[in-house]
């Protein structure tokens, strides 16, 4: 079971799920708190992601680039996982904390600067 749940509200459709994991990615690469190494986990996923020849060529013709896909997918994970849970929370919480999921409603409200 995870630590860090990255969807605590209900599901709401897989662009909006991976958006949110997008957004905390980010946030926890921006993070002091989060260990410098760690953060390599997330980038080095992405440069194989983008490294026009693949540094270990396995080619299977059915998968064909769900490969590179489930890298991206797996490093990203992990860096969650292994990120202080403390600090995952919190960013998910502000991130979510703007998500209103309420169905037949109109929410008003007011800006305030």
């Amino acid at each position: 079971m995870s630590n860090h749940p990255i969807t605590p509200y209900r599901s709401s459709g897989v662009l909006r799920d991976l958006l949110l994991r997008v957004k905390l990615v980010l946030r926890l690469m921006a993070d002091r708190r989060v260990h410098p190494l760690l953060k390599l986990l997330p980038i080095l996923s992405v440069v194989y992601l983008l490294w026009m020849l693949d540094p270990v060529p396995i080619y299977i013709p059915i998968l064909g680039g769900i490969d590179d896909v489930a890298v991206l997918w797996i490093g990203t994970s992990l860096f969650i996982e292994l990120c202080p849970t403390e600090v995952v929370q919190e960013h998910l919480k502000q991130l979510t904390s703007n998500i209103a999921i309420v169905e037949g409603e109109i929410v008003e409200g007011e800006i305030k600067e």
